[in-house]
Formats: C-alpha cells, sequence, structure tokens
C-alpha cells in the first residue's frame, strides 16, 4: 500500500517513483585502483542513476584485467572492466563472460622508457625489464606484441611493478621500460621530457579493443533486465562526462583518495580520444564491432592460442546499448 501511494504521489508531481525495496545488489569489480576512466561509474552512483533502476551498486578495486575477468567469469562478480582481448584469453579456459560496452575503441595499450637507458625503440627491447603488475593486460598479450616486433617473447624480462609504482620504478631504474594506459601519458611527459621514448600497441598493427565493460553470462540470462539498465546507466554516465568531465570528477575524488585532479583530468582528454571511432560515433558509445572482434579473436589465437576454441559472436553483444546516445567527436581535442 506504501508503494502504491508512493507511486501515486510521484505521478502527481510529474517524478519518477523509486524501485521498491533496496535494489538487486551489484558488484562491479574495477581493471584497476580507480581513476579518471572510472568516474562515469562513480557520477551515476553518487547522482541515484544505478539505485533508481533498481540496482544497488558496490564499486570494487581490481587488480588487473586477468583478475577482473577470471572473477566475472568465475561468477564472483556479475560485472567488471577488463581489456577485452584479456578477457577472451580468459574465456578460452573457461570463463563465462560476455563483453556489453567497450569503453576504449582504441587500445591504450603503451611501452615506455628512457632514451637515456640505451632504449630508442622496439628493436632495443631485447634483454631489458619491463616493469608491470602480473595480472597486467600487457604482460598476458605480450608474446602477441613480441612477434608483431620481432621479437622472441623470452627477450626480455618481466619484473612486478604496482599500478601507482611504474614511474618511481622506471626513474629509479629498477626496470628499463614499463607498460601503462595511454591515458596517463601525460605524467610521463611532465616527469622525464624529452628523454621519454614511447610505443602504442596501433602503431605497430596492434589494435584490439581495450577495456570494456563484461558481465557473467550465466548471470546475463538470469537478469537480462538488470543487465540492460546496468548498461544503459553506464553508458548515459559515459556520455555525460564526455560533455562535461567536472561533476564527474567530483564524484571520484569524493570516493578515492590520493588522486590529483589536474592529472585526472589530463588523463580524461586522452580518454575520450581512446573512446572515439567510427562505430562508438555511429551506432552508439559502446558499440563493439563484429568484424574487429573477429580479428581481435584471431590474434589472440595466432600469439596465444586457445585452450578451447569457442564462436566470438558469443563473447559480445551490443543489445543492451541504446544507439541514441552516442560518442561526441567534437569534444575529443586534435
Amino acid at each position: 500500500m506504501k508503494h502504491l501511494q508512493a507511486a501515486l504521489v510521484a505521478l502527481v508531481l510529474g517524478l519518477p517513483a523509486a524501485p521498491a525495496g533496496a535494489g538487486e545488489a551489484v558488484n562491479l569489480i574495477l581493471n584497476w585502483t580507480p581513476t579518471a576512466d572510472h568516474s562515469p561509474y562513480y557520477y551515476a552512483k553518487a547522482l541515484g542513476w544505478y539505485e533508481k533502476a533498481g540496482i544497488d551498486l558496490t564499486i570494487e578495486t581490481g587488480k588487473g584485467s586477468g583478475v577482473s575477468a577470471a572473477k566475472v567469469g568465475s561468477g564472483g562478480s556479475p560485472f567488471g572492466v577488463a581489456d577485452l582481448a584479456t578477457m577472451l584469453v580468459a574465456k578460452s579456459k573457461g570463463a563465462d563472460t560476455v563483453a556489453v560496452m567497450s569503453v576504449y575503441a582504441n587500445t591504450g595499450q603503451t611501452f615506455y622508457w628512457l632514451k637515456s637507458y640505451g632504449v630508442n625503440g622496439v628493436k632495443d627491447f631485447a634483454g631489458h625489464k619491463i616493469g608491470n603488475p602480473p595480472g597486467d593486460a600487457s604482460r598476458v598479450m605480450w608474446p602477441a606484441f613480441a612477434k608483431a616486433a620481432g621479437l622472441a617473447p623470452d627477450a626480455v624480462g618481466f619484473v612486478n611493478v604496482g599500478p601507482t609504482a611504474k614511474i618511481a620504478a622506471l626513474k629509479s631504474h629498477t626496470v628499463d621500460i614499463i607498460s601503462d594506459f595511454y591515458n596517463e601519458h601525460d605524467l610521463k611527459v611532465i616527469e622525464f621530457g624529452q628523454d621519454l621514448g614511447y610505443v602504442n600497441w596501433k602503431d605497430i598493427g596492434l589494435n584490439p579493443y581495450g577495456n570494456s565493460l563484461i558481465v557473467n553470462g550465466a548471470y546475463l540470462q538470469k537478469n537480462p533486465k538488470v543487465a540492460e539498465d546496468f548498461v544503459r546507466v553506464t553508458q548515459k554516465a559515459f556520455a555525460a562526462c564526455v560533455a562535461d568531465v567536472t561533476p564527474c570528477l567530483k564524484a571520484l575524488l569524493d570516493q578515492v583518495s590520493g588522486l590529483d585532479q589536474a592529472n585526472q583530468e589530463r588523463q580524461w582528454e586522452r580518454i575520450k580520444f581512446l573512446m572515439t571511432d567510427e562505430f562508438t560515433t555511429t551506432n552508439g558509445l559502446g558499440w563493439i564491432d563484429g568484424e574487429r572482434m573477429k580479428k581481435d579473436y584471431e590474434l589472440v589465437q595466432t600469439y596465444l592460442g586457445m585452450e578451447k576454441p569457442f564462436d566470438v559472436s558469443t563473447a559480445f553483444t551490443t543489445k543492451m546499448l541504446d544507439p541514441g546516445i552516442k560518442m561526441d567527436a567534437s569534444k575529443v581535442k586534435k
């Protein structure tokens, strides 16, 4: 009776009725510690958009795309953020995962080095140490990069370096090269200036989809409406942050300590570039193209092998995206 009364009051006032109950408890595991590219989730949560959709959202800090893909794939978390190629690797090992929205239409994977360490390009990688966490997508997919670059898979050594310690490790010469997302590019330019060298993976012909929103397949089948609502709220939030990132970063900084606002603003400018391609600007923000997915699958199969091959069409869906919400390329700085 109380819910009916609330609905009638909302109808009279022209307001949306609040969903009955506390909402569906939903966990989202991030790929790493929260930064600008995660701000839309915090923004939508702060505004109550998930709550209005009947979703009680918990955002969990991640420890790499390999970890988030595995947790979603095992049912430990219904939603997650993971590098899409890494998710395909996990799926071939039995992870029950489906990509529902791309965040990075272009790969953000980039290697950085200092020229003063004797590295002037990819050809000089052999014999050097690369620093990144064990679950880092670039380490998982290193054999693909190595083959495309003409290097032996064992040409380099890897050193375990936490995601927030990469610049320090490079500066102290604990490692010679680090992997990082392109959205952190400006921080390295500021730190190292002309001594900095870098290569984005697409520069050597590798441009797989990057970070994407993924869902557990069994959860998707059992809760299609919740999944669709979650995706559409998230898509709406990303579009809002493209239009004006200021309130989005405020929502992030209100919940996550230790972040520098100016750096997060610079990151977001790079992220908008990574979000933009011919599909996200026409078919819908977050669109995943079937032909590109086939190429990503072939990339993983060729360089890493598939433990259990599968039909790549089962690894993604665009049915939950709102085609009316598109990436605004005019907001991307050239």
